[in-house]
């Protein structure tokens, strides 16, 4: 069975004491970098430099996330979903806190390390508790589910994106799938998945 970079179980009932998680994605997924295909040196050398500079943010990030790793991990088993896949939406979302004002984005309307909006949702607990991540991955669930029932005929792997879409963004009802249905302009999926893909490699 090949290692699990970043994924999570196909079965979000299981029991939150079993331990084997589902493989999503794989460093050799033929799915993961299809649009490298066609590119220019210079569209590949812009996209390399792109990766690193992520790279660079979330290693800045890791040291933060510690700090919360063990209810990232309570709350992942809980759940059944992947720890990384909860702290790479905690370093996209806030930085692993750094980009918040007492819990706080700029604009004050989203909430806590993983950003809920308050004009659709009653905030639980604060901001960096426990209860806030557990809610926040709650609705990545639940969206996730809503995706797959709704597009029984996708992928896993188009329907853990689309969940991951529409826990940022609240979509609405995704008619057709391509590489990032959430945000065509900054590829917030795909910078999760490979924060993901990271924080895999380093303990989460």
């Amino acid at each position: 069975e090949p290692r699990t970079v970043v994924g999570i179980r196909h079965d979000l009932n299981c029991w939150p004491t079993e331990r084997r998680c589902a493989s999503s994605w794989h460093p050799q997924h033929p799915h993961q970098a299809p649009f490298l295909r066609g590119l220019s040196g210079k569209a590949v050398s812009a996209l390399s430099a792109g990766l690193a500079a992520l790279r660079r943010t979330v290693e800045a990030d890791v040291i933060r996330l510690r700090r919360y790793e063990v209810p990232i991990k309570r709350v992942a088993r809980r759940l059944c979903l992947d720890p990384a896949l909860i702290a790479a939406i905690i370093s996209q979302e806030s930085r692993a806190g750094l980009l918040l004002d007492n819990g706080w984005d700029q604009g004050r309307q989203r909430y806590g390390l993983m950003q809920i909006d308050r004009r659709y949702y009653q905030p639980f607990g604060m901001w960096d508790s426990e209860e806030h991540i557990n809610q926040c991955s709650s609705m990545l669930v639940a969206g996730i589910n809503e995706v797959r029932a709704r597009h029984p005929a996708w992928s896993w792997d188009q329907q853990l994106r689309g969940g991951i879409c529409t826990y940022h963004a609240r979509a609405g009802n995704l008619q057709i799938y391509d590489e990032d249905p959430c945000s065509r302009d900054n590829n917030y999926v795909n910078s999760v998945i490979r924060r993901a893909q990271y924080l895999k490699r380093n303990g989460f």
